[in-house]
Parts: structure tokens; sequence; C-alpha cells
């Protein structure tokens, strides 16, 4: 199974071609490895700290 590790609560833009192309860099959007916007359920992690996110988007602290 691929493992992502989240660097970042944003995604990566990727900019070669006429429009952005944004790359998940949270791993939790569900059109890999396309940004779909579920990094917006980070935005209150704390720093220092691991979550995991189940399939309905429910956060646990590793």
């Amino acid at each position: 199974m691929r493992r992502v590790v989240k660097s970042d609560k944003r995604p990566l833009e990727i900019k070669p071609q006429a429009e952005s192309v944004w790359i998940c860099m949270c791993g939790l959007s569900k059109n890999q490895p396309f940004c779909d916007g579920s990094h917006k359920t980070t935005r209150d992690e704390e720093d220092g700290k691991t979550y995991e996110y189940d399939s309905e988007g429910h956060r646990h602290e590793v």
C-alpha cells in the first residue's frame, strides 16, 4: 500500500501547463494524486502531533 507522509497542510502546486495542477500532500484526497480540498480538515491540527483519518474523515491522534 502507498504511504503518504504529510509535509505540509496545503497541496503542492505544479505549473508546467496552461492551468495549475494541485497535487495532494495531506494524503486525504479521494482523487489521488490530485487535491480535492480535503486538506481543509487539517487546519486545526497541532504541530508536532501525528494524526490518522478514518474512511469517514474522523481524526485520531497516533
